[in-house]
C-alpha cells in the first residue's frame, strides 16, 4: 500500500514555534513535566520560562514520556483528518523513551487499520535538530517525494546528516539530574568553563564536543563547529535555538549566517521544557543539516 496523504507526527522536543506547527499542520504529542504542584504538558501547560523560575527557586522537576492516552488521541485525530500515511519523527532514544512508545503504537495502529501505514524514526537528536528534519520532510513532500523514497532513503539520510550543538551555562542541573559527576561540575564552575554538548551519532546520548572559557566565546565556537560540520558540502539548512537568551540567539544567527550564507532555510526555536529541566537557562544552540 502506498499512502496518498501523509501526516507528520513529532513530539514537544521539536522546538518549532506553535505558529510553524499550525501552519504546516504538524501533529505533536507533548512530553510531561512533573512538578511539586502537579503534572504539566510540555509546550501546552508549561513553557521553558516556567521551568527556569522553578529551577531558580530550588525546585527540580522531573520529566516523563507522553501519556498513551494523548498519543492515541492524536493518532485518532490524524486518521479522522483523512491521512493514510504517518511519519513519526521523535526525540533521541538516547535521552527519552518516546521513540519506543510511538513505535509500539505504530505497530498496533497498522495491525488494527490495514489501510494505514506508519513509520517511526529515532532522530538521535532533539530540539532544532528534530525541527530541521521535520521541515525538510515537508519540503520533500512538496517536491514530489513518494512514500517509499521518503521512508527508505531520504529520512535515514537526513537523520545521519543533521547535527546540533548547545552551550550549557551552568553544570548545576546536569549534576542534580545525575548526568555528570561532582568533580566535573565543581571544576567547570570554578574555571567558568562552558561545555558544548551534541547528540552522539551512535546512540543519541549527549556528549561533550568542545569547551570554552566564558560565555563570550560560545557564539564563535558554535559557529566554528557548524562550519566544520559543513565541510565541502554545498547544500545545507541551518538552525539556531535559545533557552532564555533570545538576544544571544540573534547574535548567533548573524554570525552563523555570515559564515554560512548559502543555506536553504534557517529555523529557530526556544528550547523546550523537557530539555530545560536538565540544562537550565542561558542556553544557545546551533544546527546544520547537509543535503548533498
Amino acid at each position: 500500500m502506498t499512502p496518498k496523504k501523509i501526516a507528520i507526527l513529532t513530539d514537544s522536543c521539536v522546538d518549532l514555534s506553535p505558529d510553524v506547527l499550525r501552519r504546516h499542520n504538524i501533529y505533536t504529542v507533548p512530553l510531561r513535566i512533573l512538578c511539586a504542584d502537579g503534572e504539566y504538558l510540555d509546550g501546552l501547560t508549561i513553557r521553558s520560562a516556567d521551568v527556569y523560575r522553578r529551577l531558580h527557586a530550588g525546585e527540580l522537576p522531573k520529566t516523563s514520556l507522553p501519556s498513551t492516552e494523548s498519543l492515541e488521541q492524536t493518532l485518532r485525530q490524524i486518521l479522522a483528518d483523512g491521512y493514510d500515511g504517518i511519519i513519526g519523527i521523535m526525540v533521541s532514544s538516547g535521552i527519552s523513551g518516546t521513540y519506543n512508545l510511538v513505535r509500539l503504537a505504530a505497530e498496533e495502529l497498522e495491525a488494527d487499520n490495514s489501510g494505514v501505514a506508519m513509520r517511526v524514526y529515532d532522530t538521535l537528536s532533539g530540539s532544532v535538530g528534530e525541527g530541521l528534519i521535520v521541515l525538510q520532510i515537508l519540503e520533500d513532500l512538496k517536491n514530489g517525494y513518494d512514500w517509499q523514497e521518503l521512508t527508505e532513503r531520504r529520512i535515514p539520510f537526513l537523520i545521519r546528516n543533521t547535527t546540533v550543538a548547545f552551550s550549557v551555562d551552568t553544570l548545576e542541573y546536569l549534576l542534580k539530574g545525575g548526568r555528570i559527576g561532582k568533580v566535573t561540575a565543581a571544576a567547570g564552575t570554578l574555571l567558568q568553563i562552558k561545555p558544548l554538548l551534541a547528540f552522539s551519532p551512535e546512540d543519541g546520548q549527549l556528549q561533550s564536543v568542545a569547551k570554552v572559557r566564558g560565555r563570550n566565546q560560545v557564539i564563535g565556537k558554535l559557529t566554528d563547529l557548524m562550519v566544520k560540520y559543513r565541510g565541502e558540502h554545498r547544500r545545507y539548512n541551518l538552525a539556531v535555538a535559545n533557552g532564555g537568551d533570545p538576544a544571544g540567539m540573534e547574535l548567533l544567527r548573524e554570525k552563523l549566517t555570515a559564515a554560512l550564507p548559502d543555506y536553504g532555510f534557517l529555523c529557530d526555536g526556544e528550547i523546550n521544557s523537557t530539555f530545560s529541566v536538565y540544562i537550565g537557562d542561558g542556553i544557545l544552540g546551533a544546527g546544520i543539516q547537509l543535503l548533498d
